[in-house]
């Protein structure tokens, strides 16, 4: 290991290595490809750093800065620049100089930083490949490429991005893909891009999340949110994480935090990324101690002293919740990952449970006592009990002692310290389901005037009868409603009550008698519930065990008879009848037929008729004007002969033989409209235009209008 990284490391107080680092830091593993797969919250930056210092860093110290060495992508915003803040300490000695490309920053400022040059580049992937397509970013120099989070990259689409930017990096280079999770993408992806990688594996399956203490937490499904305060004050940890599915959820819940008192940020995708650095700053700085977010803080995320992590919605797989817990017991610490589970979700939690092979303690949520006992109890184990007293306070501890009783003084710190705390939620029970009824004991039974024909229903009648004879439902047993009257079962107890309130009347809503009973009705077998046996009662039922069985018939014993052959017998001849001639029909004579056996006559189509279908339209017959054939109808009695077409004037013709158009009186032809007179412009119906040209109108229709005196624009009159 490099001195300037050894010196480093001392200062931050690492006496031994993780087991992911030592993994990677081995001499026989020195400049190789890997694969590595380590649980989160293990080291894995300051692992990759220490894996990938001999090939980027060939003395102690780094030369001018210029092209980038070294290359780290990693999914998120946040985990980029958290990977540039543990990459800037670890290589300070050595002289480092870092630049970041992440989307949601200026990337002009970007672009400058990398001109200055820089020896390491940490980026995002779309941010990344677009100043390699614009030539922001000269990647010849790279020795040593670092995907950090490879199985959240490709979950969140960046697949073509990580692609394009391994094929845009040297092929002589130091490939790292670390991920919690090796999928077969993963795998194939490495396949692809590494050269024989070695696979470098330290999670498993008994040591997973050891220092995290899972609770499942039961509750209703109305006190969800409730649930989630009481365990925030509970454990009341520095630093607490509460994930959400949805931005909508995250913006619900912590306007409803921060309403109850608590210091809380939000974290989403929604937020432009100067206000989530600074949302994460607050909680680094103490100043908000409550972060609600969605699964954009469930990877690389590392905070201080995160000690609890509440699931307020169950997530959608168990490498999320695994991702998701991993934000605490991180490097050694304890910490405790909560889970709210309504009972519409148990069945998923203890799913997603199973596929991560974790157990998890089963209960309820902290109740409203409980959080209270808690406050109490770090309250007496608060160190400020067994400090001195400060020379400057001692004035006002002797004036309190003298003026107030120790009760007083009390009182008034426990009011003063529950005023700095959130007042806890009451919760209702889980699955709180109605206590068992008990004994109905000995009854009286009444008669009420009116039953099924009169529309009578149970649920009609207990009402009416609590309000008429101040009863209560548990007063009032069975409801037995027949056709003409209703039947029902009263408490001892309260029968006297319920005459007294009845008085001598003995009716209830709209006038309904009722009749106080000697014994019990008799209802039949069915005891007179709906859809019971109305009619003779059913006798015994027949036992068929009595009656021996005989012996099952084998159908083997006999055996089938052969199948018959025709082919040894001939075959007679098919008798033939002798056609039978139709009689010839004479003149004048009828003889009568028998057309049962006659020949079905067949029935002539008429002509033109197509097959099937429509008929057919008859086809016009082409005129000859030469009058070489005649017309087909013509009459030869006494009707209209048809006009024959030699009897038609022949249009005159002019010299070309073009047909002469002739004009009636003084008449000119119609000349073309000329837009520059506007006599001759047309005018919108309704209005009169300009008279008719002199002479005989052109048509009756144009007369018609000429002798009522209207314009040749005016609108006609519509018929009828």
């Amino acid at each position: 290991m490099k001195q300037a990284l050894s010196n480093a490391l001392a200062a931050r107080d690492y006496t031994t290595l993780t087991p992911v680092q030592e993994a990677v830091t081995k001499p026989d593993l020195e400049g190789a490809d890997m694969l590595v797969s380590a649980q989160t919250g293990s080291g894995k930056t300051v692992g990759f750093g220490l894996a990938i210092a001999p090939t980027v860093l060939e003395g102690e110290r780094f030369e001018a800065s210029g092209a980038p060495l070294a290359l780290v992508v990693a999914p998120t915003r946040e985990l980029a620049m958290q990977v540039k803040r543990e990459l800037a300490w670890l290589y300070a000695e050595a002289g480092v100089v870092m630049a970041s490309c992440v989307g949601g920053m200026d990337m002009r400022d970007e672009r400058r930083a990398l001109e200055r040059g820089a020896h390491m580049v940490v980026a995002t992937p779309g941010r990344l490949r677009d100043h390699i397509m614009r030539g922001s970013i000269d990647l010849s120099g790279v020795r040593a490429v670092v995907l950090d989070e490879a199985d959240e990259m490709l979950d969140l689409g960046f697949r073509e991005d990580l692609e394009f930017i391994l094929g845009e990096a040297p092929e002589e280079r130091q490939t790292l893909l670390f991920s919690a999770t090796v999928p077969r993408a993963i795998a194939k992806l490495a396949e692809s891009y590494q050269r024989e990688a070695v696979r470098v594996e330290t999670v498993s399956g008994a040591s997973q999340h050891a220092d995290i203490e899972y609770r499942a937490m039961a509750v209703s499904a109305r006190d969800g949110e409730n649930a989630i305060i009481n365990v925030l004050r509970y454990f009341e940890a520095p630093n607490a994480i509460v994930f959400c599915n949805t931005r909508a959820m995250v913006n619900r819940l912590t306007t409803r935090l921060s309403n109850r008192g608590f210091p809380v940020v939000a974290l989403s995708g929604e937020l432009t990324q100067s206000e989530r650095t600074h949302a994460l700053q607050a909680m680094r700085d103490g100043r908000a101690r409550v972060c609600v977010a969605t699964d954009v803080a469930a990877r690389g995320i590392d905070l201080p002293n995160l000690d609890l992590v509440v699931h307020a919605e169950l997530p959608s797989s168990h490498e999320t919740l695994l991702h998701r817990s991993g934000r605490t017991g991180r490097a050694g610490r304890k910490g405790v990952s909560a889970l709210i589970v309504p009972p519409a979700a148990r069945k998923k939690a203890e799913r997603i449970l199973h596929f991560a092979k974790l157990k998890a303690e089963w209960g309820e949520a902290p109740s409203a006592d409980e959080v209270t006992a808690a406050d109490e109890a770090r309250m007496i184990e608060d160190p400020a009990w067994l400090e001195e007293i400060p020379g400057s306070d001692i004035g006002a501890v002797n004036m309190l002692v003298g003026r107030f009783a120790p009760e007083q003084i009390a009182a008034a710190y426990l009011r003063l310290y529950h005023a700095h705390h959130s007042a806890p939620e009451e919760l209702s029970p889980v699955d709180a389901k109605p206590a068992p009824r008990k004994a109905f004991g000995p009854s009286v039974w009444f008669s009420v005037a009116g039953g099924r024909a009169a529309d009578a229903e149970p649920r009609r009648l207990l009402p009416m009868l609590c309000k008429a004879g101040g009863l209560t439902k548990d007063d009032i047993g069975a409801i037995r409603v027949q056709q003409d009257v209703s039947y029902v079962e009263l408490r001892e107890g309260a029968v006297d009550g319920f005459l007294l309130e009845l008085g001598e009347a003995m009716t209830v809503e709209e006038g309904a008698q009722v009749v106080r009973l000697e014994k019990a009705p008799d209802l039949g077998p069915s005891g007179g519930k709906p859809g019971g046996f109305k009619g003779k009662p059913r006798g015994p039922k027949r036992e068929y065990g009595d009656k021996p069985r005989g012996p099952k018939r084998d159908y083997d014993e006999k055996p089938r008879g052969q199948k018959r052959d025709y082919g040894d017998k001939p075959r007679k001849p098919r008798a033939e009848k002798p056609a039978q001639a139709r009689p010839a029909r004479t003149e004048g004579t009828t003889t009568p037929v028998d057309w049962n056996d006659a020949p079905t006559p067949r029935v002539k189509k008429p002509k033109g008729a197509p097959k099937g279908g429509a008929p057919k339209h008859k086809s016009k017959e082409r005129r000859d004007y030469d009058g070489a054939v005649a017309p087909k109808r013509r009459s030869d009695g006494d009707g209209p002969k048809r006009r024959s077409f030699d009897d038609k004037p022949k249009r005159r013709t002019d010299g070309d033989g073009k047909p002469k158009r002739a004009f009636e009186g003084d008449a000119k032809p119609k000349q073309r409209s000329d837009a520059a007179d506007p006599s001759k412009r047309f005018e919108r119906p309704g209005k009169k235009g300009p008279p008719p040209p002199k002479g005989k109108p052109s048509s009756k229709k144009n007369r018609a209008r000429a002798a009522a005196g209207k314009g040749g624009n005016a609108t006609p009159k519509r018929r009828g």
